[in-house]
């Protein structure tokens, strides 16, 4: 089954789905072992993997890239931010075809300026909505899949008040996509009334001590959510977990480990690449 069609299901079945959101394909094939059913590259995590801060640094072929490397990691579908779309139209309709090619089950496109900045600071600038849903029309005509899934999102909240996001997402959804997401509602209340507000399914973006309240998954779906994602997990646990290792080894130059080194392999195939070792030769050649 594709992965794209796979996300359709997922997310029309019962339960709300949940993606950690990972950025290589480390995490990716983690994500997967832990008994998730789909995956989110973040882009926030991205941008910190090549050490930079989430500020639209990265390009599309950047961005693309790494989704590719994480599509060939696991077999979950793959959720993407997709940033601004990267330009006009015109640049979303390339953003829609790589994503396409490189294996992505569904975007994100938001409607703040480019270079955009991560949704939970200050600062941002917004796009006019009629600019921001001809970016979604460009991306739903564009996509050849029909099971590929286009996120609208909006950054209004933050800009212009709860009001507008809410407008401008449900513009975006009569326009042809799938889900709205309305970044960084700021209360309890605001995240309620979003599944309410809001005229198609709904995504939840949960960011570790950023504008929106922490909410419990299991109220989440109560409240209508039909996806939520968790951008900031592993990127906060991996650099708390490495910064402290990184700290305790420079005091006490003797690292232990509690796994040994086909063990730590075998998490990411190795079993699997051993018996391709020898698969292809002959009975004679395999047994010198």
């Amino acid at each position: 089954m594709k992965t794209t069609t796979r996300l359709r299901q997922l997310l029309n079945a019962p339960d709300m789905l949940v993606a950690p959101g990972a950025y290589d394909g480390i995490t990716a094939r983690l994500t997967e072992q832990a008994g998730f059913d789909a995956v989110y590259m973040t882009g926030a995590g991205t941008a910190a993997s090549f050490g930079l801060p989430d500020f639209g640094l990265l390009t599309m072929t950047e961005m693309v890239a790494n989704a590719a490397r994480m599509t060939a990691a696991t077999s979950l579908p793959l959720i993407s931010d997709a940033d601004t779309g990267y330009g006009t139209e015109l640049n979303v309709v390339r953003t829609v075809q790589e994503h396409e090619r490189a294996g992505t089950a569904g975007i994100h496109i938001e409607d703040q300026v480019s270079p955009k900045r991560c949704g939970h600071l200050d600062g941002k600038e917004l796009v006019s909505i009629e600019e921001y849903v001809a970016k979604i029309r460009a991306a739903v005509a564009t996509r050849k899949d029909p099971d590929f899934v286009i996120i609208a999102r909006s950054d209004a909240r933050s800009v212009a008040g709860f009001d507008e996001a809410v407008k401008r997402v449900n513009a975006a959804l009569e326009a042809g996509a799938d889900l709205g997401f309305v970044e960084s509602p700021q209360s309890l209340e605001e995240v309620k009334l979003v599944p309410q507000r809001v005229k198609g399914p709904c995504l939840l973006n949960v960011v570790w001590r950023g504008k929106t309240p922490q909410v419990d998954m299991r109220d989440a779906q109560k409240m209508g959510y039909r996806l939520a994602i968790l951008p900031g997990m592993l990127t906060k646990t991996i650099y708390d977990a490495a910064l402290a290792s990184l700290k305790e080894t420079h005091r006490h130059p003797t690292p232990l480990f509690d796994a040994t080194v086909h063990d730590a392999f075998r998490r990411f195939g190795a079993d699997e690449w051993d018996r391709l070792r020898t698969q292809f030769r002959d009975a004679a050649e395999a047994a010198e």
